[in-house]
């Protein structure tokens, strides 16, 4: 015959189950804003690379034709040969995509740009609203920040 002391150890108690949920809730506490702090510096760092491929390729473009495409012809004038004047006469094709950033936005470009820039091209960030403090510029890259 078992003794009642010999029945507890065959499962766990609800102390002991509150213990162990208590400690998952703590890891859990500490790793996932971690895991979460790495996936929105990842989608920035792979912003700043978007940014920075597409910087190239307008560069490319106004080497090759003598301006950069126009507001209206947008970055679309990167994969597609614009229809809209001015026409570039040496167009190829400088991009097979045009790349979303890291939050799948679009990325804004305006031609002329402000602030004695040639253009403006930046990406709208998490909150997905354009001219809030989490945008990212390719101009703030040249920089640095």
């Amino acid at each position: 015959m078992k003794g009642s002391g010999e029945r507890n150890r065959l499962g766990f108690t609800l102390i002991e189950l509150l213990v162990v949920i208590i400690i998952l809730g703590l890891l859990a506490g500490i790793v996932i804003p971690r895991v979460v702090g790495r996936v929105d510096q990842a989608r920035r760092e792979s912003t700043r690379i978007q940014l920075k491929a597409l910087k190239g390729a307008l560069e490319q473009f106004r080497m090759d034709n003598g301006f950069y495409p126009t507001t209206e012809q947008g970055l679309r004038a990167l994969v597609e040969k614009p229809e809209i004047p001015p026409v570039p006469k040496r167009w190829h094709r400088y991009l097979d995509e045009l790349p979303r950033d890291g939050w799948g936005n679009e990325f804004v470009y305006l031609s002329p740009g402000e602030d004695g820039h040639p253009y403006e091209l930046f990406s709208v960030g998490p909150d997905g609203l354009e001219g809030t403090e989490d945008d990212l510029s390719v101009w703030n890259l040249v920089k640095g920040e």
